[in-house]
């Protein structure tokens, strides 16, 4: 799977965080906008004069019903959502809806109007001084008037406050705003961005806890494509890895255990009739006679000979499969190989009545490998072939050149070999005479195939074994020739 970049786990929280930071951004200008719009002009008047009337004119009914009520709660209960302003009474009394909002010296400027305003000038616009001879900034006043007489002054600032001011006031709200939305933005980055690549994690994290506990079926999930699924996929084909190769250490070591224990069986019934046959011989108490005792010992040195050749056999095979010899390469004529099959086996085919028929088609090309290694499995297959050929059966080597392959075929006229045995005959000690009865010769170790495999793929061949149509085994060998073939196992 292509790894898309927006679709990795760093790009994501990079994008998330860089979202929720211009989500933060745009709703703290949007509160700070509205607020500000909330507080300076949530006033029922349109201008600041019609403001400053409008709330001198309220102040004042309230004087002529309580005229010593507290104009302090009265202004912050009624007036707290208006526009900054403030009131001073002739009394000394001064009220502010928003203390905190109000312009640098408007209330001493309010006080100074109020004192000019009894002292005969009229009231409007005028400007008010700042602090240390600062700009003056303009303001609306309006009388209070109760009764037809003049008992207090409004001013309403004609500008909105200014931005300190404003962040002052605003400050601890936009602040908890602030708090509140960057927590919910990093609790949907949580759930959004966090969460499955924790569950992920988690996952990857068990599988390999069950991974070490010997657990080599267990795989993660591979879901998603950022960082996190890529470690899964690794992760997972070091697991498919690790189960074969722990299938393959437990098919080995089975395979060790039962050939230790076909070992011991192969070795184990020749010394058992040898011990047998030497106790015997030994006992002083048993009187034999001379062919009796002739025929014993005839038994004994047969199943040392066998004995031998299972050990010979083992031998062999170790050094094949082991990669422990050398071969000697050279040039190695088919018809040498069939001439001395036919000169080892010649006594027991003549004294079971078979026929060994050889065949070579022109141009057949000898072959490139060692020539005992050769002939010893050319010999293992025609004495295999010859073992379950009944009498007056037929054995035919046939040779022919195939491309840079010589292609040898032994074929026997005996039972076959039953399907269900054909892909073991080349194992170990297996054997299928029970199935191949009524022939003549004894049955070997079972090493005998087994080492003709060693050889052929040792040289860089096959070898195979089939039935064939008109009844009996057949076994092909594909060697190399002209010293073009590989082998497949480093000499």
């Amino acid at each position: 799977m292509a790894n898309l970049w927006y679709r990795s786990l760093y790009w994501r929280i990079a994008f998330g965080f860089i979202a929720l930071l211009a989500t933060l951004l745009l709703a703290q200008g949007l509160l700070f906008f509205w607020l500000t719009d909330r507080f300076v002009s949530s006033s029922p008047a349109r201008t600041p004069a019609q403001l400053a009337e409008i709330i001198a004119d309220d102040i004042a009914a309230e004087l002529t019903q309580h005229p010593q009520g507290s104009i302090e709660t009265y202004v912050s209960t009624n007036f707290r959502r208006y526009q900054p302003f403030v009131v001073a009474l002739t009394d000394g009394r001064r009220a502010s809806n928003r203390p905190s909002m109000l312009p640098p010296g408007l209330e001493r400027g309010v006080q100074e109007r109020l004192r000019r305003s009894l002292m005969g000038y009229g009231t409007g616009t005028e400007s008010f001084g700042g602090r240390r001879g600062g700009p003056r900034a303009p303001a609306e006043y309006a009388a209070v008037v109760v009764g037809a007489q003049q008992r207090g002054l409004v001013a309403v600032p004609t500008n909105p406050p200014p931005v300190f001011v404003l962040l002052r006031e605003l400050g601890p709200t936009l602040a908890w705003f602030g708090l509140g939305l960057l927590g919910v933005g990093a609790t949907i980055m949580a759930l959004v961005i966090f969460r499955p690549a924790h569950n992920r994690l988690r996952s990857l994290e068990q599988a390999a806890r069950a991974l070490g506990e010997g657990r080599t079926e267990v795989r993660a999930s591979e879901r998603g494509g950022d960082e996190v699924s890529s470690l899964a996929r690794t992760f997972n084909r070091m697991a498919v890895d690790l189960d074969s190769r722990a299938k393959a250490l437990s098919a080995s070591d089975r395979a060790r255990r039962q050939l230790l224990a076909d070992v011991s069986h192969e070795l184990m019934t020749p010394l058992s009739a040898i011990r047998g046959y030497v106790e015997t011989l030994s006992m002083p108490e048993l009187t034999l006679d001379r062919p009796t005792r002739r025929r014993y010992l005839d038994i004994v040195e047969q199943e040392t000979h066998k004995l031998e050749a299972i050990i010979g056999d083992l031998l062999d095979l170790a050094r094949l499969e082991g990669g422990g010899e050398t071969l000697n390469r050279e040039s190695v004529p088919v018809a040498d190989l069939f001439t001395r099959v036919a000169d080892r086996h010649e006594p027991t085919i003549r004294e079971n009545g078979i026929t060994l028929e050889t065949e070579i088609a022109p141009g057949t090309p000898p072959v490139w490998g060692d020539a005992a290694r050769l002939e010893q499995a050319v010999q293992n297959v025609a004495a295999n072939a010859i073992r379950h050929t009944p009498r007056g059966g037929r054995v035919t080597l046939r040779a022919e050149g195939a491309e840079d392959r010589v292609h040898i075929t032994v074929h026997d006229t005996g039972p076959g070999i039953p399907t269900e045995h054909l892909p073991r005959v080349f194992d170990r000690f297996y054997k299928v005479d029970a199935s191949r009865a009524g022939t003549a010769v004894p049955s070997g170790s079972g090493l005998g195939l087994s080492i003709v495999r060693a050889i052929v793929e040792k040289h860089g061949g096959t070898v195979t074994a089939a039935n064939s149509a008109d009844g009996g085994a057949v076994f092909e060998l594909l060697l190399p020739t002209d010293g073009r073939g590989t082998s497949t196992t480093p000499e």
